[in-house]
């Protein structure tokens, strides 16, 4: 239904670069556009020309100088290059990638938004939006001191969200066992606390309040939304007060209908459908994509494989199909199990559609994600550059011969979609921009 006629609002929305972010705030464009309302995206560069198809303006950043003679980048190439040039870093604890992964990411994230935020003053300028919505793990001043209500979304593992009582962001170590936390944090006060007091002061310069102990995101004193869904979250031992929403699921509406192959929806009795994904991301790792190809190639079961930006590179299995891109969304209802490196998006989507998985984390918060299937039953979590061929394998047997899990999860799956995330993720964004609206505006709180 279209807004009344002078409710129509103008939201801006600043995505992380990556496909999971990008596409989370893609879904939730779409129900607002749809119900009659201007959606801006303040997307990075490489996106262009891929959003507007939608029905958004685009309006994009840089978040580095452009390289002069630079060609057309693949949307998110800025942490492709990245990510490829620190891939080395994934194979150790995750304790010792804070000082070689993580602090360099953030480092990276704040050197864009720090170079981005001129031209993010002069889109706020010109759209003069209602709602300005961000999804990111580093904040953006310009977007929390203009005139809008300001909506925080947390796309990641809502561990991101800090407390007592639960692991540390990043760490993948067990809710039931704290041994380690206190060194893990540790640790990363000792690697992050200069970067950190650097971009609370940058903050705060630009108008924006102190940032929070640990933390590189402001939350809104408005709404926050984080997207995970109840039978995984942590709120049992971290609650969360009343400025946060969560929605158990936010599955986009725009990826086009997938059709299984006939040669893999033809196939034996015994034999499952699998979908791997390592995401846009995690699949640029040719040895480790191939590795999981080859093993996969020699079983009975049927895969259907994302490979990513570098698929011509990659060589699938005769029991194999896939492509550079495939629309997860409406592929993996059709498949039995997913093989995921546990990016947030894909981790929702497969307990939304019911599936159960086997996670081989790589990096940031893939970790917890992976830690949370595992320990709460809905999958497996396995050593991503360490286990043996029989690992997977033994893996992916148990669990397409499990049917009492996966009777739980198509359970879990029915419910999760009755909840209807993304459309409650939509209208509370709606909802602010509305009361905004009429309380005549104003900025962040200082």
């Amino acid at each position: 239904m279209s807004p009344e006629a002078g409710d129509a609002l103008t939201v801006l929305f600043m995505p992380e670069s990556a496909y999971g972010p990008t596409n989370q705030c893609i879904g939730l464009g779409k129900v607002l556009v749809d119900k009659g309302h201007t959606v801006v995206f303040a997307a990075e560069s490489s996106w262009a020309g891929k959003l507007t198809p939608h029905g958004f303006v685009e309006d994009l950043v840089d978040l580095a100088e452009p390289a002069p003679s630079a060609a057309a980048e693949a949307a998110g190439q800025f942490w492709i290059d990245f990510i490829n040039e620190t891939a080395p870093e994934f194979a150790k604890p995750t304790r010792e990638q804070l000082a070689t992964f993580v602090q360099p990411t953030y480092q990276a994230l704040i050197d864009g938004a720090t170079y981005c935020e001129p031209r993010l003053r002069e889109i706020i300028a010109r759209h003069r939006p209602d709602v300005v919505v961000e999804d990111n793990v580093v904040s953006f001043p310009a977007l929390m001191t203009s005139a809008a209500a300001f909506v925080r979304i947390v796309s990641c593992n809502p561990l991101e969200i800090r407390g007592g009582g639960i692991p540390p962001v990043f760490s993948g170590y067990p809710a039931g066992d704290a041994t380690g936390w206190a060194s893990f944090l540790e640790e990363f006060d000792r690697t992050h606390t200069d970067t950190w007091k650097a971009f609370d002061a940058w903050c705060q310069e630009q108008g924006a309040p102190p940032l929070p102990e640990r933390e590189f995101m402001h939350s809104s004193p408005t709404a926050n939304i984080y997207v995970y869904p109840r039978e995984l979250d942590y709120t049992d031992a971290r609650p969360l007060n009343g400025s946060w929403h969560r929605i158990d699921s936010s599955v986009r509406e725009t990826d086009e209908q997938y059709v299984v192959p006939p040669e893999l929806a033809d196939r034996p009795d015994d034999s499952g459908l699998i979908y791997l994904s390592l995401g846009s991301l995690g699949s640029a790792d040719i040895g480790l994509m191939q590795r999981l190809i080859d093993i996969l190639g020699a079983t009975r079961h049927r895969v259907i494989v994302s490979m990513g930006p570098r698929a011509d590179e990659l060589r699938l299995a005769p029991n194999m199909a896939g492509a550079a891109t495939l629309p997860q969304t409406t592929l993996m209802p059709q498949v039995d199990l997913v093989i995921t490196h546990g990016g947030n998006n894909t981790t929702t989507e497969a307990m939304h559609f019911g599936k159960p998985m086997i996670v081989l984390p790589l990096f940031w918060d893939q970790y917890d994600n992976a830690q949370r299937v595992h320990e709460l039953g809905y999958g497996v979590r396995l050593a991503t550059y360490a286990f043996a061929d029989a690992d997977l394998t033994d893996a992916v047997d148990r669990l397409l011969a499990d049917t009492a899990l996966r009777d739980r999860m198509a359970t879990i799956g029915a419910d999760i979609r009755s909840r209807d995330g993304l459309r409650r993720g939509a209208e509370i964004i709606e909802r602010v921009g509305l009361r905004h609206r009429g309380a005549g505006g104003g900025g962040f709180p200082g």
